[in-house]
């Protein structure tokens, strides 16, 4: 590429051509004022732009003389319309521009005020009286403010049709109201109200916005936004009437939370039994900070409604929770804590859930598996010594370059040049320890992807010619280098990013699938499975170590219940040589047969203990009829998703109560298990409006209102979690930046 000539004699060149450019355009704006021209000549003004160093003018531009928006003068009718016509300047009327390009000039239309008379060349002349007002276009003199102020000598008005007659009196005040309008709008410019709509239809519109406001928890648009100037004149210029905040928190919150806790509470007390599902418990706070807990229910239909928000400021205690827990049940069973199937909670080491089940022999309350597969992670990363390793030296290596200037500029140079960004790495605190890696779990899984998405970049750092000299200089520096040439630094980060990476997705499905009591102990077989995959992958690293972890936590976690469900749900029926669907009992250990016969007996009378035996034994030898097990175990698309899905979810129980009505103990048995969740269904708000709920009884009742109501929208939409798709919409490829 040829250098640029800054000669003196290039100077001028530019300059001659630059105001013969200016001098031309003026020309044109000239005749366009004088009405042999465009329109818009009376909005634009070509100004030439000198250069810093030089008196000599090196271009041409066009400036709007509503706005001082500067543009390029190469193309001026496309200028005009980008700019005035589809609305880009804000003090332009685009239907005066639609009304001038067309015709030419002003409309022959009723009296409207200045502001809204069409720029045209031709100016009209003063009427003469207040007939010629409602007639004629030519009823006042409009004065071109733009070319007042111009360097172009103003254009000459024709002449006058009448004479001026004035007459002082009561015929000429609709005329000057209208000035006076008009001049008021040239000072203000605002688009006109729009006419009002009728009140059914205002009141409609309006409580639609309400119930969108309230049913996102206010975290598309917080209630003091509704008094943000700009929506209202949005409310004005589609004629609605402004939505009041303190209506919205007020009367219509009111309404909304009365109807929907009195649907609630129908639902429930219509349903045969029910599970408590209660998420929250295990959030950690900081100092001044408020806790949301949430409590759901989960009903055997397959539906979940929603219960109740309490907000607390501190870790509750496991006694505490075990009130609340227990006051719950109570609650929504009407005084028959028989109803309640069992508890779903996301807190772990707690009395909580076993002194309530210990208190009702047919509750079975487990843990979340959502929070069980998190602390998993955590214990990975914070007790393997793969995973310490790994934070330790990202975290060096990210401080590194992130500090020191010299190498982050030669990062971000490769950086460019492979990635067309650049950016600093991401780094864990504290030196990246494994407590540190454990605790910011997140932001661990993101500083390994991050500095293996810049592997390249890192590696052509450390051959650059000044890194070497940087090398020889600081034997940090040299360490790095050596460590990201070296190929067990990158197997390593394969390696915890590929395990890490493998049970988060199984996490992230598991929180939007929201799966079964029977389908616990599948999922860590499928877990064991990927550790074995990955344990055949990387052979260097620790596996006796992992499956130790994981082993630990299965433990931990495991319910009797999960064998139940499991063997009880015509979904798991297996086919055996004979042709015959029996439940999969030689999926399970010994010590797990020996938990379902316990957990069954346990959720029977003493009378039907032995008779609930002897069908379990009928239904491990006879299983159910193919044609039923193979209607029950169909599979479709699911065409949100495009998984696999059972097709009727509500076939398993369906089964129960219908085809295998002589197997009655063990039914009643299977229907109150087999429609548990294993996973609690977390609600979650905003740290703003949490932080709003300290300053008063008043506003922490309204939000626990708001929050209520927001929920059970979700859960009627079944839509758990927008993060998903925001980001996929924020992050999109097809989303056009330079979109005007």
């Amino acid at each position: 590429m040829m250098a640029a000539d800054n000669s003196p004699a290039a100077a001028e060149v530019t300059a001659r051509a630059a105001s013969r450019r200016y001098d031309a355009l003026a020309s044109v704006r000239t005749k366009a004022m004088k009405g042999k021209g465009a329109w818009y000549w009376a909005h634009l003004e070509p100004v030439l732009v000198h250069g810093p160093d030089s008196d000599l003018p090196k271009a041409v531009k066009l400036r709007c003389s509503l706005c001082d928006t500067v543009f390029s003068a190469s193309n001026p009718s496309r200028t005009a319309s980008e700019h005035f016509k589809r609305g880009s300047c804000p003090n332009f009327n685009s239907s005066a521009a639609a009304a001038g390009d067309s015709a030419g000039g002003p409309s022959a239309a009723a009296p409207k005020p200045i502001s809204s008379r069409p720029p045209s060349g031709k100016r009209p002349s003063i009427a003469s009286s207040d007939a010629d007002l409602s007639s004629s276009p030519s009823y006042l003199a409009i004065v071109d403010t733009n070319a007042a102020f111009s360097s172009s000598p103003p254009p000459a008005l024709p002449a006058p049709h009448h004479r001026l007659v004035l007459s002082g009196g009561k015929e000429d005040l609709g005329a000057l109201a209208l000035l006076e309008d008009s001049v008021k709008r040239l000072k203000s410019p605002k688009a006109s109200p729009g006419a009002a709509l009728p009140k059914p239809l205002a009141d409609a519109a309006i409580d639609l916005l309400a119930d969108w406001l309230i049913e996102t928890g206010a975290a598309a648009a917080s209630p003091s936004s509704l008094e943000h100037p700009k929506l209202r004149a949005f409310f004005q210029q589609v004629g609605l009437p402004a939505l009041s905040p303190r209506r919205l928190v007020g009367p219509l919150l009111n309404s909304r939370f009365h109807e929907a806790r009195a649907e609630s509470a129908a639902r429930a007390r219509d349903a045969l039994f029910f599970q408590v599902d209660s998420a929250g418990w295990n959030t950690t706070l900081a100092a001044a900070e408020q806790s949301l807990i949430s409590f759901a229910v989960n009903l055997p239909n397959g539906t979940t409604i929603f219960h109740r928000a309490m907000l607390t400021a501190s870790r509750p205690p496991s006694d505490y929770a075990e009130d609340v827990l227990r006051d719950a049940v109570a609650h929504i069973s009407g005084g028959a804590p028989h109803r309640c199937a069992g508890i779903v909670a996301d807190r772990f080491k707690s009395k909580a859930l076993r002194n309530l089940e210990t208190e009702n022999h047919l509750m079975v309350n487990i843990h979340c598996q959502v929070q069980g597969f998190r602390s998993l992670i955590k214990h990975l990363t914070r007790d393997l010594p793969l995973f310490q390793s790994a934070a330790a030296k990202c975290s060096r290596l990210a401080d590194f370059f992130n500090s020191h200037s010299s190498a982050r500029f030669i990062l971000q140079k490769y950086q460019l040049q492979e990635l067309n960004h650049s950016h600093l790495l991401h780094s864990l605190p504290s030196g990246g320890s494994g407590s540190a890696a454990g605790n910011n779990f997140s932001l661990f899984l993101t500083m390994l992807e991050d500095v293996m998405s810049s592997s390249h970049p890192l590696q052509s750092s450390t051959l650059d010619e000044d890194f070497k000299l940087l090398c020889l200089e600081d034997p940090t520096a040299r360490e790095l280098a050596e460590m990201i040439r070296g190929a067990r630094f990158w197997n390593e980060l394969r390696a915890a990013h590929s395990l890490t990476k493998s049970f988060e997705n199984m996490t992230k499905e598991m929180e939007a699938d929201r799966p079964l009591l029977g389908q616990c102990l599948p999922l860590w077989d499928e877990m064991r499975g990927k550790v074995k995959t990955w344990r055949a992958k990387f052979v260097d690293f620790e596996a006796v170590a992992v499956d130790r972890i994981i082993e630990r936590q299965f433990k931990k976690n495991y319910h009797p219940a999960w064998s139940a469900a499991f063997i009880l749900d015509p979904l798991y029926l297996t086919k055996d040589a004979s042709g015959k669907y029996l439940p999969p009992f030689k999926f399970l250990s010994p010590e797990q047969e020996k938990d379902v016969d316990r957990l069954i007996t346990r959720l029977v009378s003493r009378e039907e203990a032995h008779i609930v035996l002897m069908e379990l034994m009928k239904w491990r030898t006879e299983g159910l009829d193919p044609l039923y097990a193979q209607a029950v175990q169909v599979k479709q698309t699911d065409p949100a998703t495009g998984k696999m899905r059972v097709a009727n979810p509500q076939s398993s129980r369906l089964v129960w109560e219908t085809c295998l009505s002589d197997l009655r103990s063990l039914g009643k048995v299977a229907v109150r298990l087999i429609f548990l969740h294993a996973t609690a269904c977390r609600v979650r708000c905003g740290s703003g409006l949490l932080a709003v709920a300290q300053r008063s009884p008043a506003a922490r009742t309204r939000l626990e209102k708001m929050i209520f109501v927001a929920a059970q929208a979700r859960l009627e939409r079944r839509s758990f979690s927008d993060e998903e798709k925001d980001s996929e919409i924020m992050g999109g490829d097809d989303v056009d930046d330079n979109t005007s």
